[in-house]
């Protein structure tokens, strides 16, 4: 049986890419209560309910001193680092943090930090691209990357020798490596405390963007990936998620790019089928037997678009006030489930909802068909004639309702904040 309190678990930086995927992973687990950490004012402040700002970078002095308070006050069970660099950072101090650090042993972070050392360490295990001195380069293109780094970050396609001298002129610790023109996959894998590679799922980089694959589908034939996943588990001791990114070569071979002891950016897409990795990943981490369930019945894409979140000051209210035809129901046949989530928000907030419209026809039998019946504190059923603002009783509210006439002569007259129906996503 799982530990039935909740552990606290501190991810830093919770703004990342990886500290996003952890919370949208693990938010509901009962489990684990996440707080979040930053150094800087990111988007995660605006997903973390529990946010922690203003931690000094890992590069000063004031770091460790600072997250030691942080575990003390907060109650810290373990620190889960969302970034390659933090990772390394983090584990190298484990002992005199003082606090769990979910990452596998120290000896992994720094190979995988390392493009260098990862292929010098798998180099007769698998393979792993050339890579030259400037003097050895007599045919382009080849491509030059950051030993240390993350994604396409600093990593370009050269096709000459001036462009090369250039490049390496102004960025230092750079490899210059064989071009590999071939279909690029990433391979998300889990290995547990014991050592076993519980999972391992290639995946297509369809789109990418900044060096992260936006579009991104599951390889039907995982046979090659999982040979490569699974000798480099035996050489490499990982505990956890981490993945690895293979390019095919000029042969059609799948050559290594990087290895990372942490989630993929984009792996979500196991999660759709049901393998929750950030969550995984904590459970062993806390030594509990862990297992892999796949939802094997259908297949999933995942496309990922640039997403909104707001926080807004100034507004507060008790009460909610909301039209029925074309705000609450849309074209007379389906619920505006966005609206309805905001309602329920505000209903676990302890805020009164009232629906008020001017409903053509008999409500009641609506409301049962739409299973909305219980939702509301009042219904006011009022007259085509009537103005809204008449019933509205108080300046400690909001009103929705997709007419602009109404919002406008509610305004104008109990002087509220009222919304459209496309608005809602500010208030969630």
């Amino acid at each position: 049986m799982y530990y039935q309190m909740k552990r606290n678990i501190l991810v830093f930086p919770c703004g990342s890419e990886i500290g996003l995927n952890i919370y949208s992973s693990v938010r509901y687990s009962t489990y684990f209560h996440l707080i979040g950490a930053s150094s800087v004012e990111d988007h995660g402040m605006f997903i973390y309910d529990d946010y922690i700002g203003g931690v000094p970078f890992i590069t000063e002095e004031s770091f460790i001193p600072a997250i030691k308070k942080i575990i003390r006050e907060r109650n810290i069970d373990a620190i889960y680092p969302a970034m390659d660099k933090v990772i390394t950072f983090l584990k190298e101090n484990e002992e005199e943090i003082g606090c769990k650090i979910i990452a596998s042993e120290k000896a992994t972070t720094e190979i995988c930090l390392s493009k260098r050392n990862t292929y010098e360490a798998l180099k007769d295990v698998i393979l792993t691209p050339h890579i030259y001195t400037p003097s050895q380069v007599t045919v382009y293109p080849v491509f030059v990357k950051p030993n240390i780094g993350y994604g396409a970050i600093g990593a370009k396609k050269v096709d000459n020798a001036y462009e090369l001298t250039d490049v390496l002129s102004v960025k230092k610790d750079m490899l210059v490596l064989e071009y590999l023109p071939g279909e690029e996959y990433t391979v998300d894998c889990f290995t547990d405390k014991d050592g076993n590679l519980l999972y391992c799922a290639a995946r297509r980089r369809n789109r990418v963007k900044n060096g992260v694959s936006i579009n991104t589908s599951f390889v039907n034939d995982q046979t090659e990936f999982d040979e490569i996943a699974r000798k480099i588990n035996s050489h490499i001791s990982f505990r956890g998620a981490w993945f690895y990114q293979v390019k095919r070569n000029q042969e059609g071979h799948l050559c290594l790019l990087e290895i990372a002891d942490r989630l993929g950016g984009s792996s979500l897409l196991s999660r759709a089928l049901g393998v929750n990795l950030a969550l995984l990943t904590l459970f062993d981490a806390f030594d509990y037997k862990v297992r892999v369930q796949v939802n094997d019945r259908y297949s999933v894409v995942l496309d990922r678009v640039l997403s909104n979140n707001y926080i807004y000051k100034d507004l507060s209210f008790s009460k909610v006030f909301v039209d029925y035809d074309d705000c609450l129901i849309l074209d007379k046949k389906i619920v505006n489930a966005d609206l309805v989530k905001f309602l329920y928000k505000c209903i676990n907030e302890g805020k009164k909802i009232i629906l008020l419209t001017k409903h053509l026809g008999e409500l009641e039998p609506e409301l049962k068909r739409f299973r909305l019946s219980g939702l509301f504190d009042e219904i006011l059923h009022i007259s085509k004639e009537e103005k809204k603002s008449k019933y509205i009783d108080t300046n400690d509210a909001i009103f929705f309702d997709d007419s602009f006439a109404e919002r406008v002569e509610v305004q104008k007259e109990t002087g509220i904040s009222v919304f459209s129906p496309e608005m809602v996503d500010v208030l969630l």
